[in-house]
């Protein structure tokens, strides 16, 4: 790899890091290459890693799809190659948390909307441009985007191409946290370790759950999660067992059986482990 898209572990935390601040982190095939290939090892490392932080080097996330590249007539390795791996970052069994500063367009975008919660900085900006150099979307920006902001807004943006300041795209729902740009990464840092400090499992199962249930009726995302959802994973046994006595955290090793129902991730689900029955 060329060190395209960096990786950091502290303790259960992956961070990510697009590694192209000279062009504002913009998009090419060799950066996405090596984003897929972290994408594809942090998906066997379910047990080792608890929550990605997907972020950008320099002064900006990602000023979106790099135009020379479409220019110079890009050669991805497969047919929507790009869509592919961001759809595969969004459906990381781990919750996955994208740390904007700076410009955050189009490509960009579509990038960190497959993360589950956004964090901005102030000077965070977001926008999708696609209509202004005469494109449409292919990575994700039709279904995700007015997932988060609703239809009508989805295509105030699509169409004007503005500009939104993250102040202005917390209110609508775009992004979940906004701080001062100081205080971006110890902000992202602490939620990662909030995250992580809970139920690896759990928070899996809940992903997958939310995941599964999207876009369904209320009366089937119930018969869904009632017909899916584990209700005990492997360490709720020692963590109800242990409250009141410490302040949570990883209790135990994983099993060495894991159980992959539902279409979901390995979840590593006991039977009756909160009485110790197993059925």
């Amino acid at each position: 790899m060329s060190n395209l898209v960096l990786r950091k572990d502290s303790g259960r935390i992956c961070t990510l890091t697009l590694n192209r601040p000279e062009t504002l982190n913009a998009l090419n095939v060799p950066l996405f290459e090596e984003l897929r290939g972290h994408v594809d090892t942090l998906r066997g490392q379910v047990h080792e890693v608890a929550c990605v932080i997907i972020t950008g080097a320099g002064k900006a996330f990602s000023a979106g799809h790099d135009l020379k590249d479409i220019q110079k007539g890009e050669r991805p390795p497969e047919p929507h190659f790009q869509a592919k791996t961001i759809q595969a970052l969004a459906e990381l069994p781990q919750p996955v948390v994208a740390c904007v500063r700076g410009h955050c367009y189009t490509g960009g975008l579509e990038l960190a909307l497959a993360a589950d919660i956004i964090i901005a900085a102030r000077s965070a900006k977001f926008g999708d441009t696609h209509s202004k150099w005469g494109l449409s979307p292919l990575w994700g920006m039709t279904q995700r985007l007015p997932r988060r902001v609703g239809l009508s807004k989805a295509k105030q943006m699509m169409f004007t191409s503005d500009i939104f300041a993250a102040e202005t795209a917390e209110r609508m729902g775009l992004v979940d946290i906004c701080v001062d740009d100081a205080e971006l990464e110890q902000t992202t840092n602490d939620l990662a370790q909030r995250i992580a400090a809970n139920s690896t499992y759990s928070n899996q199962v809940n992903k997958g759950l939310l995941g599964a249930t999207d876009g369904m009726t209320g009366q089937a995302g119930l018969a869904y999660e009632l017909a899916h959802s584990p209700g005990a994973c492997f360490d709720a046994r020692e963590r109800v067992a242990s409250f009141g006595k410490n302040d949570g955290g990883p209790l135990t090793a994983p099993p060495a059986t894991l159980s992959t129902g539902g279409g979901f991730p390995p979840v590593w689900v006991q039977p009756g482990i909160l009485t110790g029955k197993a059925s």
